[in-house]
């Protein structure tokens, strides 16, 4: 149980960021009890992550403002902008859609169109902004808990929605009852003691938001994958970053 709870981390590590991870030859990551924890681990990556902009963040501090920037970036370049590509995957696929073609096949295409540019630009630039204001604001634990908190969002649709996606099914046959249930009293543990009680409404409306947002484009779409994931999680880091920083 221990190697694949390892590995299963190892495994979100490796897919979800670009920090390398490297495995035996020989080892076997298409097993149920793998891709059950790979899942189960997603919302550690935010914390990873996260923690790594704002150690950047630290060291760049005497810099100000552009220091900031370079650390809100680094956040997005330590997933790859995996999430980022995928906002301009979506929308794309939905002016397709409201053009009469073929929104899978569109969302599927290597190359973008502009108004996805134009689009992915703008979310880039209001979360770079965003970030840049909580880390000015010293708010570090609060950027932690909100990149948690969209992984778990995430979880939560893993485990609920149906996809046009025969890898996202194979996990969701492996991610269980028990993992869901152990991934939001563990990280949702976690979030309390960096942040407070506060963290459980922001828990509740990342959630709400999610399901919110997720059921509505897939039902422009006319199916939910990968790429909607993704855009999902970037909005909601988005919205609880917006949230946060009103208050």
């Amino acid at each position: 149980m221990l190697s694949n709870l390892y590995l299963g981390f190892k495994f979100a590590l490796s897919y979800f960021s670009i920090i390398p991870v490297s495995f035996d030859k020989q080892t076997n990551l298409d097993t149920k009890e793998i891709l059950g924890y790979f899942l189960f681990w997603l919302p550690s990556i935010g914390l990873i992550l996260s923690s790594i902009s704002i150690g950047i963040f630290v060291s760049l501090e005497k810099l100000g403002w552009l220091g900031a920037i370079i650390s809100a970036l680094s956040y997005m370049m330590l997933y790859g902008f995996i999430h980022t590509e995928a906002i301009i995957d979506v929308v794309d696929a939905l002016y397709a859609k409201h053009s009469n073609k073929d929104a899978y096949k569109v969302i599927k295409e290597p190359t973008i169109g502009a108004l996805g540019a134009l689009w992915g630009f703008a979310f880039v630039f209001i979360k770079i902004s965003a970030f840049v204001f909580l880390l000015l604001a010293h708010r570090y634990m609060e950027i932690i808990t909100i990149t948690i908190i969209s992984r778990l969002v995430l979880l939560m649709l893993f485990y609920t929605q149906k996809f046009k996606s025969a890898f996202i099914e194979k996990l969701q046959q492996s991610f269980s009852t028990k993992h869901l249930i152990y991934a939001y009293i563990i990280f949702g543990l976690l979030s309390i003691s960096l942040t407070g009680i506060v963290s459980i409404p922001m828990l509740f409306i990342g959630v709400v938001f999610g399901w919110t947002v997720t059921k509505a484009t897939t039902k422009q779409l006319g199916f939910c994958n990968g790429d909607v994931l993704g855009f999902v999680l970037e909005l909601c880091e988005i919205f609880l970053i917006l949230s946060v920083s009103l208050l």
